[in-house]
């Protein structure tokens, strides 16, 4: 039997120098495999490898070295002195909701209570406005007081918008983390903080738009923080406390989980443990995560952020805000089972769009046309909301970046996402200053959005085409399954799956281990399950008991294969090492991802 998955052939194994894998474990007094996957990530360095193994508070960077920071507290602290109202303007996903609550929380916590600050929240309608800021709700907001304006995970490319403000006398701080525009520069306004913009000289470069909203947050509670003890509570209570949130963003926003963003993810994780805020809470029951320890980066991922998404992409993204600021639990929990029923819709209207899709890249594989280094999907039939999550189905079933798009009133919507290897925001750039193209674009390197003329469509993917074209042989490459380890099943133990938790969370730029097992000996035939995923029973050389190898959500041709496997039938796998977290049925499992006759 060949390999049973048709999407590669070559499973690449890293080796290390034995000596200092051997000199860096006993340091550390760690597994030999730990230290292995530890010099693979560029931590051969001791104090380098204790650190990303214990991240700390301490490892967060002072967000006084972002560029336009001091501006930026300064006017906020003038306008909670004078009990001005403050407008934030937010976005609809994880990224721009959780960042509208983070600075929201942050302001009204600085002011006077006798002389509270009106913070004022706009969270756009995905199908009605759109992505960015708009003049006309910079036009209400001026006429009904405001003065100072914040906007959140979005406004570096709002040229006309910061235009708008200042001309209706509108002070403007924007934060965000999308690339500016290059060729234009920045926004005029009061100040702009994206540690993305040219001479900024804060360190790390890839945070999501809550955690550049939470840098602000942290900057005006520690200017407001004047004695040692505020200043404590801050470092112990109020930062950990708003990291649940910046975690869940910087996971569901799928920038890099490495430097800040995985000491952010890692304590903020760390804290959704038994959360007491009710909106969190009721949001976690709802979507099954046990509040009686901390969650997975994979539990947030796939439970907690489609359910705050399925708002903004289905109905109204606010219900979002208002969730996680409620104190009243039956509140919280009505808006916690309105998003739940959201996100069923959304799943029931992405999987007609999938079954669409599915079709139309069976044909273009039948005819020979998969070849393009970045496709370009349309439809007048799919659901606005649904596009991103459209654009990472059609990655994860091609291994190729893809833009998926709906056309409404003669506009085409679109978004896409991307593979390593392959910027899409230096795509569609690329495709845009051939000649004008597009409405509106933006986003980074690995997702992107945009809108433009339903009849440039064909443009855009003859221009990506031609683009994409000498990639090509890098995409394909880059299908190629990276592995970490060579192990026996002897070697699977709950001590190192305690290690490898402490590597985590995993995500883009910190990927989880892929490990290797030869020559392993099925103690029972295959099992096929809900006609899609597969589950194998491994036997022990020592004897001790079986250990199963599920993979999930396998093509026909894969479950043909894996059909044809016997009890005795011995195996190469490729797969990642996994606790069970059901205290009923404690465990290791491995997370099939490829298999292959010994």
């Amino acid at each position: 039997m060949p390999s049973a998955t048709t999407a590669t052939e070559l499973w690449s194994l890293k080796t290390e120098d034995p000596a200092q894998v051997e000199q860096l474990a006993t340091v550390l007094a760690c597994p030999l495999t730990i230290a292995h996957l530890l010099i693979q990530r560029g931590l051969a360095d001791p104090a380098a490898a204790h650190t990303y193994l214990n991240p700390s508070i301490d490892d967060l960077h002072d967000p006084m070295l972002m560029l336009g920071m001091s501006a930026a507290v300064e006017r906020i602290q003038r306008a909670v002195a004078a009990s001005e109202p403050i407008l934030i303007y937010g976005d609809y996903d994880v990224d721009g909701t959780t960042a509208t609550v983070l600075l929201k929380t942050a302001i009204e916590r600085i002011a006077p209570k006798d002389k509270p600050t009106q913070v004022r929240y706009h969270v756009p309608h995905r199908l009605r406005e759109g992505y960015g800021m708009q003049t006309t709700v910079l036009g209400d907001a001026a006429e009904s007081g405001i003065r100072l304006v914040i906007s959140v995970d979005t406004g570096i490319r709002a040229f006309a918008a910061a235009r708008e403000a200042r001309s209706l006398g509108l002070d403007l701080i924007v934060t965000d983390h999308h690339l500016p525009d290059e060729a234009v520069g920045i926004p005029d306004a009061l100040a702009v903080i994206n540690p993305m913009q040219a001479n900024c000289p804060y360190p790390f470069k890839h945070l999501c738009g809550a955690a550049v909203a939470f840098k602000l947050s942290h900057a005006i509670l520690a200017a407001a923080a004047q004695t040692d003890e505020q200043r404590s509570k801050l470092k112990q209570a109020l930062i950990p406390s708003f990291l649940k949130l910046v975690a869940i963003a910087t996971i569901a926003d799928s920038v890099p989980l490495e430097g800040e963003n995985r000491v952010i993810a890692a304590l903020g994780l760390r804290e959704l443990r038994n959360p007491v805020q009710p909106g969190l809470r009721a949001l976690m029951q709802v979507a099954q995560v046990p509040t009686d320890r901390s969650p997975s980066a994979t539990e947030v991922a796939f439970r907690i952020a489609p359910r705050i998404n399925a708002a903004g992409r289905m109905d109204v993204a606010s219900d979002v805000v208002e969730l996680f600021l409620t104190r009243d639990p039956a509140h919280a929990a009505a808006l916690a089972e309105k998003l739940h029923r959201l996100n069923d819709d959304r799943r029931a209207i992405e999987q007609q769009a999938l079954d669409a899709i599915d079709v139309r890249l069976e044909a273009l594989r039948s005819l020979g046309e998969l070849t393009p280094a970045c496709l370009v999907l349309d439809s007048t039939d799919w659901h606005r909301g649904v596009l991103g999550i459209l654009a990472s189905r059609v990655v994860e079933r091609t291994s190729r970046p893809a833009l998926v798009l709906t056309h409404e009133d003669g506009q085409a919507h679109g978004s896409g996402r991307s593979i390593p290897g392959f910027h899409l925001l230096d795509a569609i750039t690329a495709a845009d200053n051939t000649g004008p193209l597009f409405t509106r674009f933006g986003g980074h390197a690995h997702a992107v959005g945009f809108s433009l003329p339903s009849d440039r469509v064909e443009l855009l993917r003859t221009r990506l085409e031609s683009y994409g074209l000498p990639l090509s042989s890098e995409v394909t490459s880059a299908t190629a399954i990276e592995c970490d380890a060579e192990l026996t099943l002897t070697e699977l133990t709950y001590e190192l799956t305690n290690w490898l938790e402490r590597c985590g969370p995993y995500g883009i730029g910190n990927r989880e281990p892929i490990f290797i097992t030869r020559n392993a000996t099925l103690a029972a035939p295959a099992r096929i399950i809900k006609d899609k995923h597969i589950c194998l029973d491994l036997a022990q050389p020592n004897g001790g008991p079986r250990l199963s190898a599920l993979g999930w959500s396998r093509s026909t041709d894969w479950l043909a294969r894996c059909a044809e496997l016997t009890k005795d039938s011995r195996i190469d796998l490729a797969y990642r090492l996994r606790a069970k977290n059901n205290p009923q049925y404690p465990g290791l499992e491995l997370e099939l991802i490829d298999l292959r006759l010994a």
